[in-house]
């Protein structure tokens, strides 16, 4: 599968229904950020090797988070980055966190999901693992 940053992008604005490039961009920007200081250990590192090389930083660039976020929170957390609204900003999440989930196997969208408190398997279009 092509996994260059223009896939990515038309992906997000697809899934998203962003009117613009643009908006698509800033959503993927946001949500990385958000997701990667969720995220420890290899399985950041992982991910960010499967997404094109410009999401990397976005990703494994941010200091770890204080405390986890349940799945309102992790929406509730992106739109404080943009003050979109929280429509605005589940768009967002699931958009680019769906677009993450094709990307992915199995095994380490497990991985990211145990690291994550129940329920957030729904915003990557997908069930808890069990």
């Amino acid at each position: 599968m092509d996994r260059s940053l223009e896939t990515v992008l038309d992906q997000v604005q697809t899934r998203g229904g962003y009117a613009v490039r643009q908006e698509a961009a800033g959503a993927l920007e946001r949500v990385l950020g958000v997701l990667g200081a969720h995220l420890v250990g290899t399985d950041r590192t992982d991910l960010a090797r499967l997404l094109p090389p410009e999401c990397a930083p976005l990703l494994i660039g941010v200091p770890p988070a204080r405390e986890p976020l349940t799945p309102e929170g992790f929406v509730a957390a992106v739109d404080d980055c943009d003050q979109g609204g929280p429509l605005y900003a589940r768009r967002a999440v699931t958009a680019v966190l769906s677009t993450i989930a094709e990307a992915a196997d199995d095994a380490l969208l497990r991985r990211i999901l145990t690291q994550l408190p129940p329920g957030h398997a729904g915003l990557f279009g997908r069930t808890d693992p069990s």
